[in-house]
Formats: structure tokens, sequence, C-alpha cells
């Protein structure tokens, strides 16, 4: 069973983050410059928040906020799920396909380490199938 450790180490630990007091403007400006959906919100070494796209299309555009003068820390999610890396990648799926979220920050002894998504784990599961699909078919072939 692959964990979370295996996953940071075959994506990278690179942590993308901003500090609350960001524009909403420069924070989805980021997000689209480097292809992802969120951002852990960072006060120095502090995880205090997490801002989805979810939270920019329905905490700014539905509610006709201007994105250049909402700052980070006025629509960010702040009650965050997080996970370790020595939990299984079939946790982490099931722990966001029940709180419906898309990414999950890594933490370890307090310190944000990296982020995985739903789509790392989808791959990481479906990487691990066609392994044991290939083994079993060998062990079938008698090879």
């Amino acid at each position: 069973m692959k964990l979370v450790k295996h996953l940071l180490d075959s994506k990278g630990r690179n942590i993308v983050s901003v500090a609350p007091a960001t524009s909403v403007f420069d924070a989805i400006k980021i997000m689209a410059d480097k292809m992802i959906g969120s951002l852990v919100v960072m006060d120095g070494e502090n995880l205090c928040g997490i801002i989805t796209e979810r939270d920019y299309a329905r905490k700014v555009i539905l509610k006709g906020r201007s994105s250049e003068s909402t700052q980070v820390a006025e629509i960010m999610s702040t009650d965050v799920l997080t996970t370790s890396s020595d939990r299984t990648v079939n946790d982490c799926m099931e722990l966001m396909s029940e709180k419906r979220i898309r990414h999950l920050p890594v933490v370890e002894d307090s310190k944000v380490i990296g982020m995985i998504s739903i789509g790392d784990l989808v791959q990481a599961i479906i990487s691990d199938q066609q392994a044991e699909i290939e083994q079993l078919g060998q062990y079938i072939s008698g090879g």
C-alpha cells in the first residue's frame, strides 16, 4: 500500500503558499501560473488556512466582490484538514471523498511539508492497480 510519503517522494514537496494579506487577485494569478487549484495560507511557518478556486468562485465572484481589494484572509477556509506522510493513499482518498475536498496539506511536526490533490491520489491508485494486474498476469502465465 502506497503511503503519502511515497507520493511526495515522486511528485515533490514543493509548497506554494501565500500570506493572509495577499489579494485574492494575486492568489488566483499564482494558481493560474502554477496550474494548481489551491494554495496554503501561511503566517510565517504557521498554516492558517487554504484558498481554493472554489473559495474564489463562491466567496468572491458570486458575491460581487473585487478580487483586487479582497484579501485572502477574508475568504480562506480556516478549518483545514491535513494528513501526515505515514497515512495511506487509500485513507486520504476516503477522507477527501467523505469531506468533499480536493486538496490536503501534509503536515509533520506542525510544519507543512507538502500538498496532495485528489488527482495525485487517483494516479497513485491507478498505478498500484496496474502493477497488481501485471503481477497477476505473470502469475497466471507462469512467468
